[in-house]
């Protein structure tokens, strides 16, 4: 594995950038800013080798951005309604900086900042301090992503967080795909299959109501592959609240059920869900396949995406060019007691696994 870093100086200080070439040449770019997903180059069914991951032209431009292009998103990704929750009795108030609600952690969130880089032998491990009270949130926090990259094509990030009082952390990526090449145009002719059949329904504002709806019969139903825009016009109101898809689905998830020696049962979930999503391009024959243990994954089809940054073909990007599928706790967690707990306290860290498997189907 070879594993270069070079330094970019910009007005808001020094971004590194990691490059990662297996031994087969395909490659990826990470970024201090954010501990983001520059590039991720993989060869198409010909072999051959192209960036799948949506990029700006300059690293710069990834700081604030609006399509958080990329980055690890936190202190807690997603939305937290009127960017209030209560915890242990007291109230916390995080300002809205999607009015009227809370997203990605704020202006300052950790996709906002120049992350700590520690080379690997075959990746990156980027690592952040968050003081106590910093967007408003209780607690200090230090969280860890660490980046690995494998001669089977296998992108593994791990994400990590500790404090040292109780608080709150939602932490995933936001990289976009187009796996036709990232500057290739409209990402909805390409097919995507997730292992999800209850999703998370929203009020026009995009917060969740605390139901979990089975996707059977609406246009949420990608238990089988089907193409991302086949419904995105559908006559269905969560299509019309965000011009596209920008929903959270609960990922089905292996059970099994014991017996405890006092002869209670007990059900327990199986932590890794294998082939949790599939995205596929017909026309370059490129897969991805994604492993995680979150709970959930929120897909959003770019909906917003024109007018971002010039990319690398020196253009911007247009709605709809790529699709974020960001395996993540569900949004709004904080204030929905009947959603799995997004709560971090001292001595228990928490670590989630998000993978991503690169391979070609024809």
């Amino acid at each position: 594995m070879e594993v270069k870093a070079h330094r970019y100086p910009t007005e808001f200080g020094d971004i590194t950038m990691v490059r990662l070439v297996n031994a087969h040449g395909a490659a990826v770019t990470l970024s201090s800013l954010g501990a983001g997903i520059l590039a991720v180059e993989v060869p198409d069914a010909r072999g051959e080798i192209a960036n799948v991951a949506l990029a700006y032209r300059n690293p710069a431009d990834y700081m604030s951005d609006g399509p958080t292009m990329g980055k690890t998103a936190g202190r807690y990704a997603n939305r937290i309604a009127f960017g209030r929750f209560t915890l242990d009795g007291r109230r916390y108030q995080l300002d809205t900086n999607l009015p009227p609600h809370h997203l990605h952690g704020g202006a300052g969130g950790f996709q906002n900042r120049i992350w700590h880089t520690e080379l690997l032998s075959n990746g990156v491990r980027f690592t952040l301090h968050s003081p106590d009270g910093e967007e408003h949130y209780p607690a200090a926090v230090d969280a860890v992503v660490e980046y690995r990259w494998s001669d089977d094509n296998e992108l593994s990030i791990m994400l990590e967080a500790t404090s040292d009082a109780p608080t709150v952390v939602n932490l995933t990526n936001h990289t976009y795909w187009n796996l036709d090449g990232a500057d290739s145009g409209c990402a909805l002719d390409q097919t995507l299959r997730l292992r999800a059949s209850r999703w998370l329904p929203t009020d026009e504002t995009l917060i969740p109501t605390g139901e979990m709806a089975p996707v059977a019969g609406t246009p949420m139903d990608f238990t089988s592959p089907k193409r991302v825009g086949a419904d995105i016009e559908a006559d269905f109101p969560p299509l019309r609240y965000g011009k596209g898809y920008d929903n959270c689905w609960v990922l089905d998830r292996e059970v099994t059920e014991t017996t405890e020696s006092d002869g209670a049962r007990v059900i327990r979930e199986h932590a890794m869900v294998r082939d949790a999503v599939e995205l596929t391009a017909a026309r370059s024959g490129r897969r991805l396949r994604i492993d995680t243990d979150q709970p959930g994954v929120q897909v959003y089809t770019g909906n917003w995406l024109a007018g971002s940054a010039p990319n690398l073909s020196g253009r911007s990007y247009a709605d709809y060019d790529g699709v974020a599928i960001e395996a993540q706790g569900l949004p709004d967690a904080p204030n929905q007691p009947g959603f799995p707990s997004q709560r971090l306290d001292p001595g228990t860290p928490m670590i989630r696994t998000i993978c991503y498997r690169f391979d070609c189907v024809r």
